[in-house]
């Protein structure tokens, strides 16, 4: 954690073109996934990626870097873009094809199944208001501890815990009314 901190100080101070590098690796793949998810397309979240990075060196360059929590500020960036994303396009298709990997051996029936499991998630997720939805998100599909998602919301643990708490409750209660 230490040396991590290290090379973004490097990275944001000096521009050095490699720590800045090293950041981008280190993070591309991440937000790109969680882009994806939230997007479920290839193009826009590789657009977001490249926004959210291209935000990250401009903060960097007039110095308002983040030099202590990076993720949780490229995080707020992605998903911020996404949100006026889908502002900007209020009718989404909700298809969840791209997530399906056709085996050719998979029973039809259970694929369709999955298809239609993974269909009302999303339905319901995107009910969600948005800071509960990137709770969950950031909970149970990226994996955070409590306190990484804290720092991405600017709320306490507590709270962050309470907003988690909401958010599957209303989460469960969507989930029932759909069937």
């Amino acid at each position: 954690m230490a040396t991590e901190l290290l090379a973004i100080k490097t990275a944001t101070t000096t521009f050095d073109r490699q720590a800045l590098v090293g950041i981008y690796r280190q993070y591309n793949a991440e937000i790109f996934r969680y882009a994806y998810r939230m997007l479920g397309d290839r193009d826009l979240a590789e657009d977001c990626v490249s926004e959210t990075f291209s935000r990250f060196l401009r903060a960097a360059r007039n110095g308002r870097k983040p030099i202590d929590a990076v993720r949780p500020y490229l995080y707020r960036v992605a998903h911020n873009w996404i949100t006026d994303h889908f502002r900007s396009q209020p009718h989404q298709n909700l298809s969840l094809e791209h997530e399906l990997h056709a085996d050719p051996e998979a029973n039809p029936s259970s694929m369709f199944s999955r298809d239609v499991e993974r269909e009302r998630v999303r339905t319901a997720l995107l009910q969600l208001p948005a800071e509960q939805r990137q709770v969950i998100e950031l909970r149970f599909l990226e994996e955070w501890r409590h306190q990484e998602i804290a720092e991405v919301l600017g709320k306490s643990v507590e709270a962050t815990r309470a907003l988690q708490y909401r958010a599957l409750t209303t989460l469960r209660r969507l989930l029932v009314e759909q069937e």
